[in-house]
């Protein structure tokens, strides 16, 4: 096995979430293309005195379920991941990447209404359970993101090695002189010019610990003060399907326009899902120095240094967010060509460079 698997594995068991002696960790591993790394979390939880379980999952047999499931199997919420959820006081999830193409013969309203039990589950697991994410390079995701394997992995294990305690220092900072801000403007060519209030809301970091890899400044949009439109000219990818060329617009916090070039009716539901999933849950700057290549995949490219995100759905209490939803989507928006962020009037990010 290559040693950075271990290596990771470290960071995920002994900084991520801080697995204690006795404790119960449920690894979740996606595809089989993850097994390298749930042996060496499953060794390192073994080693801290845990009690881990592993539990296999794949969107090859979500695919089976949805193309040949009636109404009840399609909407039903999985019981064993549910009682894992209570079980649990860690969660580690280990995706792996399917191939983009695998739900274009699935029905919009049958993979809404799968995902909407997938994100009870999701609920679940922020609410019950200290958990961490983790995106597995495999070859599916190498073919989406049209770099060679080796390469991603190399991306892949120094974004997730980096000294996150020495790197959050910089990041807290940062952070702390955003703290005490009231609006934000994102502003990048014709079709983006949105404004929303931070009044109340707190600044904070993710570190590491619940996604690896990691990095990035958050905070929580007033909601009922969004005004504007945003374009994002990269993919969202929600339940294994691939949504192109989205385009939002509020007034006064209420959604006006919602478009995309594909899965149009997919995209409406994803915003039906319930009463907080056409608001905003999160809005965040990039911060990660070793990913800089889009993969096509938000949990690597949301981390790109010069790049912001907004999320659909749930907020982060922490931050004083109040948004509730049972998803939460975040959408990437590249700023490193062009486009500005300006905070109180003040420009923060601005050709790709994040100015405090």
């Amino acid at each position: 096995m290559d040693r950075r698997w271990q290596q990771v594995a470290d960071v995920l068991v002994g900084y991520s979430t801080a697995v204690q002696p006795r404790e119960r960790v449920m690894i979740a591993m996606v595809e089989a293309a993850t097994t390298p790394l749930a042996q060496a979390v499953y060794e390192a939880c073994v080693k801290a005195g845990a009690y881990p379980q592993v539990q296999f999952l794949s969107e090859k047999l979500r695919h089976s379920l949805l193309r040949y499931g009636d109404a009840e199997q399609v909407s039903w919420r999985p019981e064993i991941e549910a009682y894992g959820m209570d079980w649990a006081d860690v969660y580690i999830g280990l995706r792996g990447a399917s191939d983009a193409s695998l739900m274009r013969d699935i029905d919009a309203p049958v993979l809404a209404a799968n995902q909407a039990a997938q994100g009870a589950i999701s609920a679940m697991r922020w609410e019950k359970t200290r958990w961490c994410l983790v995106r597995v390079p495999n070859e599916a995701m190498a073919r989406s993101s049209g770099i060679e394997l080796g390469a991603l992995e190399d991306m892949f294990f120094a974004a997730c090695l980096l000294d996150y305690a020495s790197a959050s220092a910089g990041w807290r900072e940062s952070a702390i002189r955003l703290c005490g801000s009231r609006t934000v403007r994102i502003i990048a060519g014709a079709d983006t010019d949105l404004t929303f209030s931070v009044a109340g809301r707190k600044w904070l970091v993710f570190d590491g610990k619940i996604n690896l890899p990691d990095g990035e400044i958050y905070t929580a949009p007033v909601n009922e003060t969004l005004n504007g439109k945003i374009h994002f000219e990269l993919p969202g990818v929600f339940g294994g399907a691939r949504i192109e060329d989205i385009r939002l617009e509020w007034k006064d916090g209420a959604l006006i326009h919602a478009s995309a070039s594909g899965n149009q009716d997919y995209f409406r539901r994803i915003l039906e899902t319930d009463a907080g999933s056409s608001r905003l849950g999160e809005f965040a700057f990039g911060l990660n120095p070793h990913i800089n290549r889009f993969c096509r995949d938000s949990l690597y490219d949301e981390k790109i240094g010069g790049t912001i995100h907004l999320a659909l759905g749930r907020a982060y209490p922490e931050s004083g967010g109040e948004n509730q939803s049972s998803i939460h989507w975040d959408l990437v928006k590249d700023l490193r060509t062009e486009g500005a962020v300006y905070v109180d009037g003040a420009p923060v990010l601005k050709e790709g460079k994040l100015l405090i």
